[in-house]
């Protein structure tokens, strides 16, 4: 299995940890009830709920950029050093923006965010170069 795909696999991994924690944060904050429900009077979760939540949803942001970054990878051959690097950099960014998020330190956050994002350029540089 390609680089490119453990990561890949590892930030499925990873969605589900973020997963499991927002709803846990959601049944503690707002209770089992209305996780439950229907959620018609929808509750914004406020404090740590909120914060899990957030780093959730980042991450749903630019999963799916990623992925389909991995698969153009894998579909035309072209991984390469910097393709693994790519994937690497985001994958790893991303598992240490949650702890950074959950803590609240704003710079740190925002840098780890961008040094995943320029993992994900870093992908699609390499993949741009070598189409022309």
């Amino acid at each position: 299995m390609s680089i490119e795909l453990k990561m890949l696999l590892f930030t499925v991994a990873l969605f589900f940890v973020q997963l499991i924690a927002q709803v846990v944060a959601e049944v503690i904050q707002h209770g089992l009830g209305y996780a439950v429900s229907s959620r018609d009077d929808w509750k914004n979760p406020t404090g740590m709920a909120g914060r899990i939540e957030r780093a959730y949803f980042n991450l749903l942001e630019t999963m799916p950029a990623f992925a389909a970054l991995v698969l153009i990878v894998l579909y035309t051959g072209n991984a390469s050093e910097n393709t693994a690097l790519g994937a690497q950099i985001y994958f790893w960014g991303r598992v240490i923006y949650v702890p950074a998020y959950l803590a609240g330190v704003p710079f740190l956050r925002t840098l780890i965010w961008t040094v995943s994002t320029l993992g994900l350029l870093l992908m699609f540089w390499e993949l741009i170069r070598l189409a022309f």
